[in-house]
């Protein structure tokens, strides 16, 4: 009989398995263009209704699964439980899509994320893959690099899993997303001087390729910096650093969320911007239990080595 808690336990743990440098480099490249696909469109799905007045945004694309069937019974499901119920289910695509974004990019649970993402792929291919103007292979590719993720290690470079499985430093992790973060909110800072309190805001992004790591307007890029701030403090080792950033951080992206579609962001942010504070609040709350320094980690696993050479 399998062993359903050893599953579980396997999805759940550090994706760090030992693997070739370059292998390790290569799967995180993917893991993060992923997130950053997931992070692009978490701004269009926008509450409470998602689009339904409009004709627009997350209605419109489920709606094409009734308009354009892939799968009849699948169909049958959107049209009788997913549209007429759309202000949870998008609650529910939201949500998931976000997390999305923020575990691939923080590489934070890899493997638990990447099987969200086999299911999301999938779903999201069997609502439009029959779409005019639209290229079902996108859908194929989807699934393929969320299994890639599944199984190559891609927690293992620049990821909250490597930290968690004792292999790399949380400085590093902090280094890196506390400097994306001043150079994301000084941009903001500066651009938004003509209107500080834009509730769209400014912010590092375009549409032709379709990247985007959110907008903010003065106050959100002063968020930023501080955030951003705090988190090289705690590549110094102040893990009061870490705690005080990670808690603005994640109090920045609850007042985003709860603001968004409802009123004028305070922030002048979107979806996007959530899931970057979010991502900045993973890396800095994750990181004040984990070794901050390469040394910390590595003494246990290099005694076991030795101890196996002498045998």
């Amino acid at each position: 009989m399998p062993d359903a808690g050893g599953t579980v336990r396997w999805f759940l743990a550090p994706d760090a398995d030992p693997v070739p440098t370059r292998q390790g480099v290569g799967m995180a490249f993917v893991r993060v263009v992923v997130g950053l696909m997931w992070l692009y469109n978490v701004a269009w799905k926008v509450p409470p209704d998602f689009g339904r007045d409009s004709g627009s945004g997350l209605w419109k694309f489920t709606s094409y699964a009734v308009e354009h069937p892939v799968l009849p019974p699948y169909s049958w499901l959107v049209e009788h439980l997913a549209l007429p119920t759309l202000g949870v289910f998008g609650w529910l695509v939201l949500a998931a899509e976000t997390a999305l974004a923020v575990l691939l990019l923080t590489g934070t649970y890899v493997r638990a994320a990447a099987l969200l993402g086999i299911a999301q792929s999938l779903a999201i291919g069997l609502s439009v893959a029959y779409a005019p103007e639209e290229w079902p292979w996108s859908y194929w590719l989807m699934i393929a690099a969320h299994v890639a993720l599944l199984v190559g290690s891609s927690g293992r470079v620049l990821a909250v899993d490597a930290v968690r499985a004792g292999v790399a430093r949380a400085a590093r992790l902090q280094q890196v997303w506390g400097a994306l973060a001043v150079v994301v909110g000084l941009f903001s800072v500066l651009a938004s001087a003509g209107d500080p309190l834009d509730p769209t805001g400014p912010g590092l992004r375009s549409t032709d390729p379709s990247l985007s790591l959110g907008t903010y307007n003065l106050l959100g890029g002063v968020v930023l910096v501080a955030v951003g701030v705090a988190l090289l403090l705690a590549a110094r080792g102040m893990r009061a650093a870490a705690l005080a950033g990670g808690g603005l951080a994640l109090a920045a992206a609850v007042l985003l969320r709860a603001q968004i579609g409802f009123t004028d962001p305070l922030l002048g942010g979107n979806g996007t911007s959530v899931a970057v504070l979010l991502c900045l609040a993973v890396v800095a709350l994750s990181s004040t239990r984990a070794p901050t320094r390469a040394t910390d980690a590595v003494p246990a696993e290099r005694g076991s080595l030795d101890e196996g050479r002498t045998r």
